[in-house]
């Protein structure tokens, strides 16, 4: 069983910067994909950014593209997003999820795990 865990989410200003990590217990597949999805309040929970183990590509949301930047350290089990030129709509709970598998998905349900969420609030 893999167990999922956040940290550094905060209060930041835009124009800020936030660096979550996500760190991994349990279980790990050679093969995992990991994410990072977040949730706003009213609103579905989307695909923020991916990456396989391997780390060979990653992918990201359009609103997130060239501000934020999604690594892993396999050693420790640990994915990270650094966050760059927040913007106040990037406010939400910010998950990490796991899945087994080849495929960066970027829709929720087809990820196994979840961590609790850690939330990022940038104000104006």
């Amino acid at each position: 069983q893999v167990q999922l865990v956040e940290s550094g989410g905060g209060l930041v200003q835009a124009g800020g910067s936030l660096r979550l990590s996500c760190a991994a217990s349990g279980r790990t597949v050679r093969g995992d994909v990991m994410a990072w999805f977040r949730q706003a309040p009213g609103k579905e929970r989307e695909f923020v950014a991916g990456m396989l183990r391997s780390g060979d590509t990653s992918y990201y949301a359009d609103s997130v593209k060239g501000r934020f930047t999604i690594s892993r350290d396999n050693a420790k089990n640990t994915m990270f997003l650094q966050m760059n030129s927040l913007k106040p709509e990037d406010t939400a709970v910010y998950y990490c999820a796991a899945r087994w598998g080849t495929v960066v998905a970027g829709v929720p349900d087809q990820y196994d795990v979840w961590g609790q969420g850690t939330q990022v609030t940038v104000s104006s």
